[in-house]
């Protein structure tokens, strides 16, 4: 994916938002974004806002 395209900026402009919502939540970002991405396979709709960075807690 090129940084560039607009599509790209696109996902990049949502990564970083959820890198800069975890740092001003105190967490670790590479923490947090590794459990959300283990985690979401396998979650329900039910299960989304717990992975929120206000609402994340580690296992």
């Amino acid at each position: 994916m090129r940084w560039n395209t607009g599509s790209g900026g696109e996902a990049a402009a949502i990564a970083l938002s959820f890198i800069e919502s975890a740092k001003f939540h105190g967490l670790n970002p590479y923490a947090y974004l590794r459990d959300v991405l283990t985690r979401l396979p396998s979650a329900n709709a039910h299960d989304l806002d717990a992975l929120l960075p206000d609402a994340w807690q580690p296992r």
